[in-house]
């Protein structure tokens, strides 16, 4: 299972050579640093930390420049040595159960990924803010008149017929909309650009723009069809 952070930065459209129009969305995807590679004998897992976008070191305490080194040990005179990896990243991320062995120091690059391929894309949705149960849930409103004092309410707290003097689990009522983990599963992906380190993902991926987000292969993408066809080139010299 390939895996790799990027940043989205926006939808817009493009089209293959007989006219079809794709809508995509453009991901950035900068070179992921392998900062950590753990395993299942030290952490009971498997995983390899990496970083992504540069930071400068000025921003950064000691506890967080720490991150960004490891430590070597001389078998011969035993002296131990401090070894940066890269320059300090904003954004850290676990990524799991990657096919492919990878030692600290590594960059996972946009090229990983292909045209074609079905990836599941996992973000932070957009905060709604505190919302009614009508705008939350499409609630039905109450009568407006004949003197009815229920209007936007959130219905019935009973179950079964019973309240029981409390709220059942499971009860949609008024509360906070958003600002939660959301995968979106088998997204074609409809174009890679290796010059501009650009992923091009068909459809709507979670979270606002320039949003952090995980493109990775798609849990169910074996039973997935995609065909994507060649891209109109606008780059290209025209044919005199």
């Amino acid at each position: 299972m390939k895996s790799i952070v990027g940043r989205k930065m926006g939808m817009t459209q493009v089209f293959a050579q007989d006219g079809t129009m794709y809508p995509v969305t453009v991901v950035e995807v900068l070179p992921n640093v392998v900062l950590q590679v753990k395993t299942m004998e030290k952490d009971g897992y498997e995983a390899i930390k990496v970083g992504y976008e540069d930071k400068k070191e000025e921003r950064c305490n000691k506890a967080e420049l720490g991150q960004f080194t490891v430590k070597e040990v001389n078998e011969e005179t035993k002296e131990t040595t401090t070894k940066v990896i890269c320059t300090p990243k904003y954004v850290l991320k676990e990524l799991h159960n990657d096919e492919t062995t990878y030692a600290v120091g590594d960059e996972i690059k946009v090229d990983i990924f292909k045209a074609g391929e079905v990836v599941d894309v996992v973000g932070t949705s957009k905060g709604r803010g505190f919302l009614g149960a009508v705008q939350r849930y499409g609630y039905r409103i109450g009568p407006k008149g004949h003197g009815s004092g229920y209007h936007r309410g959130s219905g019935s707290f009973a179950t079964n017929g019973r309240t029981n003097n409390r709220v059942h689990p499971g009860k949609k009522s008024a509360g906070h909309e958003g600002n939660e983990r959301v995968t979106i599963q088998n997204l074609t992906i409809v174009s890679v650009d290796v010059e501009k380190n650009a992923i091009l993902v068909k459809g709507a991926i979670p979270g606002p723009k320039k949003s952090i987000v995980v493109l990775k292969t798609a849990a169910k993408g074996s039973a997935v069809k995609t065909e994507v066809k060649e891209l109109v080139n606008y780059s290209a010299p025209k044919a005199e």
